[in-house]
């Protein structure tokens, strides 16, 4: 196996918090969740994307708990300085990788955290947050998310942002995003995007998936989908179709890339966003799975396209 990884979304963070306000404290070293630094440390991980994700309906203020996520990956950053080290430039991840340390990426999930306001926006670029989805399942001042119509995209709040966030240097993240915003990001920017964990739709009908035409728009504009791990996005229950374990991710990852190149591909597992999956439990899986897409034809070199290098090559075109 390779010893480069690269991850575009957990919701470790999240977790972390919600565990420690039940009384059952946990730290980001080691945990019984999906996923934690000595585990990250013994598969080879060169940068984890850190979401601060915050569910409208389950909090007064988004702004107010964005910013208890913040604080709380601040303390396990300085609780993990020797092992872990924040991204603010492209040029840190080679700094940290040269200094033995894993490359720790922050991102947000659910862009009406900053309620409507370019100004809050421009706050969480100062805390060090380099990606952002527009949505969650919630329609939202900026815009719509693939739960709900497909045919609603973004605001013009939402157009508004998407104008910021390319002008800070903050990467679009389009997975939880409608259909019609997906195009109308498309159509209003000029770098490279993502889908930070998004499967195949046609391979698993899930809105939350990408179809055809998405991923060839996503390639051709230079951006990448991470490979979501959950089940119901590798196949649907609805169908009949069972468990989605490794050969269905291992089919997502075939498909996407006869669509839109290998290069289009990358890993979006939702580690600690996730329902436990058996085939796949957590970080000390990522051996399991170099090895599952090897024997379904992947060379050594797109593995390394698709555990690291594609989506290191969208944050150099991307971070300032």
């Amino acid at each position: 196996m390779q010893q480069k990884i690269v991850d575009m979304h957990c919701d470790t963070i999240s977790k972390l918090l919600e565990k420690k306000r039940m009384g059952r404290s946990e730290e980001l070293f080691q945990n019984t969740g999906h996923l934690d630094l000595q585990r990250m440390g013994q598969q080879g991980y060169a940068l984890q994307n850190f979401a601060l994700y915050v569910d409208l309906e389950k909090c007064q203020d988004p702004w107010e708990e964005v910013n208890q996520l913040y604080l709380t990956y601040r303390e396990e950053l300085e609780k993990n300085a020797e092992l872990l080290a924040p991204v603010y430039a492209f040029e840190d991840i080679e700094k940290n990788r040269k200094c033995g340390k894993i490359s720790s990426f922050l991102t947000v999930e659910e862009g009406q955290v900053c309620k409507g306001e370019t100004e809050k926006l421009d706050t969480l670029y100062e805390y060090g947050v380099r990606m952002m989805t527009l949505t969650w399942n919630y329609p939202n001042s900026l815009g719509h998310p693939s739960k709900e119509d497909q045919s609603l995209g973004l605001t013009h709040k939402g157009f508004d942002f998407v104008e910021r966030m390319e002008e800070l240097g903050m990467i679009i993240d389009v997975s939880h995003l409608s259909d019609r915003g997906f195009y109308d990001v498309l159509l209003a920017t000029r770098k490279p995007f993502v889908a930070s964990h998004s499967n195949a739709r046609s391979l698993c009908g899930h809105s939350r998936n990408l179809t055809d035409d998405m991923i060839r728009k996503l390639a051709e504009r230079g951006g990448c989908t991470g490979l979501n791990f959950y089940q119901e996005f590798l196949k649907s229950p609805k169908a009949g179709d069972g468990f989605g374990g490794l050969e269905d991710l291992a089919a997502h990852a075939k498909y996407i890339a006869n669509i839109g190149g290998v290069e289009v591909l990358g890993l979006g597992s939702d580690f600690d966003g996730i329902d436990d999956n058996p085939e796949i439990p957590g970080v000390e899986c990522m051996e399991r799975i170099w090895e599952c897409l090897h024997k379904a034809g992947f060379t050594q070199k797109q593995l390394d396209g698709i555990f690291c290098d594609n989506v290191l090559r969208v944050y150099h075109d991307n971070l300032k």
